[in-house]
C-alpha cells in the first residue's frame, strides 16, 4: 500500500443474509470507506452496516431494496451512511468513482469515459476488468449464491472487493471455505 492512499472496501448483493455480512465486515475493517452497490432487500441490514463499519458508507439501491422508506429511515441512525439512490459519483484521492447497481448500465457508464473506477453488482459474479483505461469491479455477492441460467440458485464463495486509490488496483476479498 501506498504511504496516504485510501482503501475503499466495495460490496453487494447481501440479500439479506446477515451471517455472511457478519463475516465480511471484519474482512473490510482496514478500510477508510465502504462503497455498497444495492441489494440489501430489508432495512435492518442498515443497522448491521452502520454499527459494523464506522467510515464513511456510501450505498445505491438495487432491484430488491423494495423498502426504501424504511431502509432511509434505518439509515438516519447512522451519521456515517450516505443513500445515492441509484448512482453515486464520487472523488477519492482524485479517483474519479463511479457505482451503480446494474452491471449492464455500470459498462456504459465506463464507455463514456471520465471514470477511474467503476463499481457494479446485480449479476453476483465477480470481476474485475478494464474497458478503456476504466476499472470495473464487481465484488460479487455477499449471499455466496448466483441464479442459474435455467432457475434455481447455486451456491458460490461469497466475495467482496477492495480498491486502493494511491495504485489504482482491486483485489478479490473471500473468507471461509471456497465452493
Amino acid at each position: 500500500m501506498i504511504a496516504g492512499e485510501l482503501r475503499l472496501g466495495i460490496l453487494s448483493d447481501i440479500h439479506d443474509h446477515v451471517w455472511n455480512l457478519a463475516a465480511a465486515l471484519p474482512a473490510l475493517a482496514d478500510c477508510d470507506i465502504l462503497l455498497c452497490g444495492g441489494d440489501l432487500c430489508s432495512p435492518f441490514v442498515i443497522h448491521q452496516l452502520g454499527r459494523g463499519f464506522p467510515g464513511p458508507i456510501h450505498i445505491v439501491f438495487g432491484n430488491n431494496d423494495a423498502d426504501l422508506y424504511r431502509i432511509t429511515a434505518n439509515s438516519r441512525n447512522y451519521g456515517q451512511i450516505s443513500l445515492h439512490g441509484e448512482v453515486f459519483k464520487g472523488e477519492f484521492d482524485g479517483r474519479r468513482v463511479v457505482m451503480n447497481h446494474f452491471d449492464a448500465i455500470a459498462r456504459e457508464i465506463a464507455r463514456g469515459g471520465g471514470w477511474d473506477l467503476v463499481c457494479f453488482g446485480h449479476n453476483h459474479t465477480f470481476e474485475i476488468s478494464s474497458d478503456g483505461g476504466v476499472l470495473l469491479v464487481n465484488p460479487g455477492a455477499v449471499m455466496g449464491a448466483v441464479i442459474e441460467p435455467r432457475g434455481g440458485w447455486r451456491a458460490v464463495t461469497p466475495t467482496v472487493a477492495v480498491y486502493e486509490t494511491g495504485s489504482g488496483r482491486a483485489e478479490r476479498i473471500t473468507w471461509g471455505p471456497e465452493v
